[in-house]
C-alpha cells in the first residue's frame, strides 16, 4: 500500500490540498459581514470612501491573505507558541501600567494603548488570543479530572485571573470583561465541574452590587445606572442609549433606504462607526437587513463550533472553541449593548465596526480555526516540545 493511500485528508503537506481543505463557508460568510461593514462606513461617512470605508477594506483584504495563511500552519507551531505568546502578551500588558509608554487616546477614558514608538497596539485586544492558546496547551495536557475539579485548576484560574485585573485597572472593562467571559469558557468546555460553574455564577452575582457601589469610577457606575434607566438623563449619559434605540426602532421592516439613515446621516447616533454601528445597519436596512447580518455571525459561529468538534487533538478543539467563544462574545455584548440590554462598555461588532486591532484579533483567531480544520487529524503529544 502506498504512502499516500495511508493519509487521511487534512494530513497532506502540498499547498493545493491544504487549501482545499479549507473551510471556504466560513470564510465567504466573513467577507460577507466585513462587505456590510465597509457598505455602512462608506454610507455614514455621507457616500464617501474617506475617512473609514477604504481603511476598513484594505485592512480586511490584507488580513484575508494573512488569516489564510495561518490557516496553513500546522497546530505545532500555534502548540509551542502559546506560552511565549501569553508571556509577551502580559508583559505589553503591564507595560501600560508601569512605564510611560502607555497612553490614554483623548477622550478613551482609559489608559489601554502601548506605544512603541514604530507602531501603537493595544494589548488588552491580543491578550484574549493569548490567553485562549495558553489555556488550550494547559488543558491539553491534564487530565479529564483535573479539568473537572483539581487543585490545579489554580493555574488556569491564575491565567484569567493576573490579565484580568490589570486591564481592569486601566480601566477598560468592555476588554476585561470580554477577556474573563472567554477564559470562562474555555473551562467550561473543557469540562469543569458543574458545582463549580454553579458556584462561579453565584459568587459573581453577588460580587457585582457592592463593586459596581464601590469599585468602579463614576463614570462607570454612571454607565450601569444609566442602563438602568437611561430616561432619567436624556441629554447626558442616557444620551447614547437613547439614540441607539431611535435609530433600531426607526428601521421598521425595511429601513429608510441606503445613506438615509436620519440618526446616523445627522450625526444624532454617537461613535457610529464603532460601537453602534449596528443601529445604522438596522435604520438604513430595518428588521430584514439586522436580521440578515446577525444570522451571518450565526452562521459563522456554528460553522466554527463544527470544527472545533472535529479536530483530533485536545489542543485544536479547545483553541476552536476558545476562539469562537470570545467572537460570540463581541456580538452578543455589542448586540445588547446597542439594544439597552447591557451597558455601553466600548465592545465593538466584529468586522463591522471600524478598527484595526478589534479586526486582526477576529482574523488571527479565524486564522487558528482554519488550521484546525486543514489539519483536523493531526495528534499532539501531552506536554514538552517534543513534536515532530
Amino acid at each position: 500500500m502506498t504512502s499516500s493511500a495511508l493519509t487521511r485528508p487534512g494530513e497532506r503537506d502540498r499547498l493545493s490540498s491544504k487549501i482545499t481543505e479549507l473551510d471556504w463557508r466560513l470564510i465567504g460568510l466573513l467577507c460577507i459581514v466585513a462587505g456590510i461593514g465597509t457598505a455602512m462606513l462608506y454610507s455614514i461617512a455621507g457616500g464617501h470612501w474617506q475617512p473609514w470605508a477604504i481603511k476598513h477594506l484594505i485592512r480586511f483584504a490584507a488580513l484575508l491573505v494573512a488569516m489564510v495563511g495561518l490557516a496553513l500552519v500546522h497546530p505545532k507551531w500555534w502548540f509551542r507558541t502559546a506560552y511565549p505568546l501569553y508571556g509577551v502578551l502580559l508583559i505589553l500588558v503591564l507595560m501600560i501600567e508601569f512605564t510611560p509608554l502607555g497612553y490614554e487616546p483623548a477622550g478613551a477614558g482609559a489608559k489601554n494603548w502601548l506605544n512603541l514608538g514604530f507602531t501603537r497596539i493595544q494589548p488588552a485586544e491580543f491578550m484574549k488570543l493569548g490567553l485562549v492558546l495558553a489555556l488550550a496547551r494547559w488543558y491539553h495536557s491534564h487530565t479529564a479530572q483535573e479539568a473537572r475539579w483539581s487543585w490545579k485548576l489554580i493555574f488556569p484560574a491564575g491565567m484569567i485571573g493576573v490579565p484580568f485585573l490589570l486591564i481592569a485597572k486601566q480601566p477598560d472593562l468592555g476588554s476585561a470583561m470580554v477577556l474573563g467571559l472567554t477564559g470562562a469558557a474555555v473551562m467550561v468546555v473543557a469540562g469543569l465541574s458543574w458545582r463549580i460553574i454553579a458556584a462561579g455564577i453565584a459568587a459573581a452575582v453577588a460580587v457585582i452590587p457592592p463593586f459596581v457601589m464601590f469599585v468602579m469610577h463614576d463614570y462607570q457606575r454612571n454607565r450601569v445606572l444609566t442602563f438602568l434607566n437611561p430616561e432619567a438623563d436624556p441629554s447626558g449619559t442616557g444620551y447614547n442609549i437613547i439614540q441607539s434605540k431611535i435609530a433600531l426602532g426607526s428601521g421598521g421592516l425595511l429601513g429608510k433606504g441606503y445613506g438615509l439613515g436620519s440618526q446616523s446621516q445627522l450625526e444624532f447616533l454617537p461613535e457610529r462607526h464603532t460601537d453602534f454601528i449596528f443601529s445604522t445597519v438596522s435604520e438604513e436596512f430595518g428588521f430584514l437587513g439586522s436580521f440578515f447580518t446577525l444570522a451571518c455571525y450565526v452562521g459563522i459561529i456554528l460553522i466554527a463550533l463544527r470544527i472545533a468538534s472535529l479536530a483530533h487533538s485536545h489542543f485544536g478543539r479547545i483553541a476552536a472553541a476558545g476562539m469562537t467563544a470570545f467572537f460570540a462574545l463581541f456580538v452578543l455584548i455589542n448586540g445588547a449593548m446597542v439594544m439597552g440590554l447591557a451597558p455601553v462598555v466600548g465592545v465593538p461588532m466584529p468586522l463591522l465596526s471600524y478598527g484595526g486591532s478589534s479586526m486582526m484579533t477576529v482574523m488571527i483567531g479565524f486564522g487558528l480555526v482554519l488550521s484546525t480544520r486543514v489539519h483536523r487529524y493531526a495528534e499532539l503529544p501531552k506536554g514538552g516540545y517534543g513534536l515532530i
